[in-house]
C-alpha cells in the first residue's frame, strides 16, 4: 500500500487523456461480487469513480502503509501494517511486481542515481530521455512522455510481441510521425558519466548522452513475502 499515493499520482500524469479501461478484456468476462460498480470507461471516468469512492467512504484505505505479516486463526486473518492492524475474513494480495523493478546485468553507475531511474517521478519536461523496455509500461510512458520531451523507445528484440492492440496502434503511428524514436532489435552494452549525464552504448556501435534513462522492463515477485503466507493461500 505504500506506493498508493505515487500511482495515483503517476496515472493522473502519465497515462494519456481518454485512455481506456476495460472491465472485459479479449473475451474474458469479469463477474462482479462485491459493492463496487466497475463498469468500462476511460482513465478520466475511472479516477474519478474511486474518488467518488473514497470521499464517501465506501472504500476505506491505508495509504504508505506497509503490510509486515498475514496470519490466520480459525477463519480470520491477523494482518499486521507498519501503522495498524485489521481483520479480515477474506485477503486479495494485489502487489504486482513493480515494488521491486528489475535491472540490466550490465552496472549502472553510482553517480547517475539521479538520472537513472525505474518511474516517472524524477521526470521534468524538455528532456532527452531514453526509454529501455518492450511491454505495455514502457510504450505508455514513451507516448506520453513524448509530448513533452525528446524520447528514445529502445527494445532488444526486431519487434513489440507483448503489447496490447491499443498500443501497438498507437507506437507505430509516433514512430512513423517522428513524434519518438524506436531503436528495436539492439541492447545496451554500458552506460558511463559523462559530465554529470548518462551516455549509452550500444551493440550496433552507436552511443549517445541523455538528459535520462528509465527503465520500465518488469518486477520481480516478491517471493520472500509469498512465502511467509504460502500455507495461508493453499
Amino acid at each position: 500500500m505504500k506506493r498508493a499515493t505515487t500511482t495515483l499520482k503517476t496515472i493522473r500524469k502519465f497515462y494519456k487523456d481518454n485512455k481506456r479501461v476495460d472491465k472485459n478484456y479479449k473475451g474474458q468476462e469479469v463477474i462482479l461480487e462485491g459493492t463496487i460498480d466497475f463498469r468500462d470507461g476511460t482513465k478520466e471516468s475511472t479516477l474519478n469513480y474511486f474518488d467518488s469512492l473514497l470521499d464517501k467512504g465506501e472504500i476505506d484505505t491505508a495509504f504508505n502503509s506497509e503490510v509486515e505479516s498475514i496470519t490466520k486463526t480459525g477463519d480470520e486473518f491477523q494482518i499486521v501494517t507498519s501503522k495498524a492492524g485489521y481483520i479480515a475474513k477474506y485477503v486479495i494480495v494485489a502487489i504486482g511486481t513493480m515494488g521491486k523493478p528489475n535491472k540490466p546485468d550490465y552496472t549502472l553507475p553510482i553517480s547517475l542515481k539521479e538520472r537513472i531511474n525505474f518511474n516517472l517521478d524524477k521526470c521534468s519536461q524538455n528532456e532527452k530521455i531514453l526509454l529501455v523496455g518492450g511491454g505495455n509500461s514502457a510504450v505508455e510512458y514513451a507516448l506520453e512522455l513524448s509530448k513533452t520531451n525528446n524520447i528514445t523507445l529502445n527494445y532488444r528484440k526486431e519487434s513489440f510481441s507483448r503489447l496490447n492492440d491499443i498500443n501497438l496502434k498507437m507506437i507505430q503511428e509516433y514512430n512513423g510521425q517522428e513524434k519518438l524514436r524506436l531503436r528495436l532489435g539492439m541492447d545496451i552494452v554500458s552506460i558511463e558519466n559523462e559530465n554529470g549525464m548518462p551516455k549509452v552504448h550500444f551493440t550496433d556501435g552507436y552511443d549517445t548522452v541523455y538528459d535520462r534513462v528509465i527503465y520500465a522492463i518488469g518486477g520481480t515477485t516478491p517471493i520472500d513475502f509469498l512465502k511467509k503466507m504460502w500455507h495461508y493461500l493453499q
